[in-house]
């Protein structure tokens, strides 16, 4: 059994203390690849460090959308060298983000912009932030073709499950977090249904969004479990089958055959 955490920061100053213990207990828990993210320059340079120290973690590059303006072209011809690095599989975490004000809704379209090109320029797929801005961030995929031409994962899916049907209709993919056991997630049976195991990945977004029951408490990737086991629930199927499943697609969306 094999799981596969398509989402996790592992650079983050929350596990300096004890980030080789929490990884040696993810590998414990049956997590045989992570995928950490980028969110700026210093982060994807992160993210790359720790693909070369462990066997088993991999790493995006990009800008995630409050971080963009701080964004350049300089800086935007950085992450393109960064993304030819061994083990970059995506560009990511990229999108657009409005619950927050730091940083205006037509700077971070720009640059979500400039980043879909880059990865389509380098044949690479993305992994999408979306914070209630999902109507401008389908509108902007589809704009750019995104959908036609590299592979798009919807990261932390928070959509409807009508809007999941319609993505999956363009080829989407989505990836789980342990949102999905929360009790006040009201639609998380009716997303968990319209989507099949073959456009689905899991992921902890670790330190972020914990699973029940340590809600509350620091994520990592051991925790990936949970989630998994809450999809089996919801599905009717074993656990093993979303393990093993949602590891196949993460692995095929990434482009990562070994």
């Amino acid at each position: 059994m094999m799981l596969f955490d398509s989402h996790a920061h592992l650079d983050v100053e929350e596990f300096n203390d004890d980030r080789e213990e929490m990884m040696k207990a993810a590998q414990e828990a049956g997590v045989s690849y992570v995928v950490n993210p980028g969110v700026d320059l210093e982060t994807s340079l992160g993210a790359i460090e720790m693909a070369k120290k462990y066997p088993w973690v991999y790493a995006m590059v990009g800008y995630y959308p409050q971080e963009t303006r701080f964004m350049t072209y300089e800086l935007l011809e950085k992450i393109e060298e960064l993304a030819k690095e061994p083990k970059v599989v995506a560009i990511g975490e990229i999108g657009l983000d409005y619950y927050w004000e730091d940083t205006p809704h037509d700077v971070q379209q720009k640059w979500f912009r400039e980043q879909i090109r880059l990865a389509e320029k380098l044949d690479m797929p993305i992994a999408i932030h979306d914070r209630e801005a999902h109507g401008d961030v389908v509108q902007i995929l589809k704009e750019e073709k995104a959908f036609d031409r590299i592979r798009v994962l919807m990261h932390c899916y928070s959509g409807s499950a009508e809007m999941a049907k319609e993505l999956l209709k363009l080829g989407c993919y989505f990836s789980i977090s342990g949102v999905v056991t929360y009790k006040n997630n009201k639609k998380a049976q009716g997303v968990i249904d319209a989507i099949p195991l073959d456009h689905m990945c899991i992921e902890t977004d670790s330190p972020y969004l914990t699973p029940v029951p340590f809600r509350g408490k620091r994520n990592d990737p051991s925790k990936v479990v949970y989630t998994a086991r809450k999809i089996a629930e919801m599905k009717g199927i074993s656990f093993e089958e979303v393990a093993s499943a949602t590891c196949d697609t993460a692995k095929r969306f990434y482009g990562i055959d070994q």
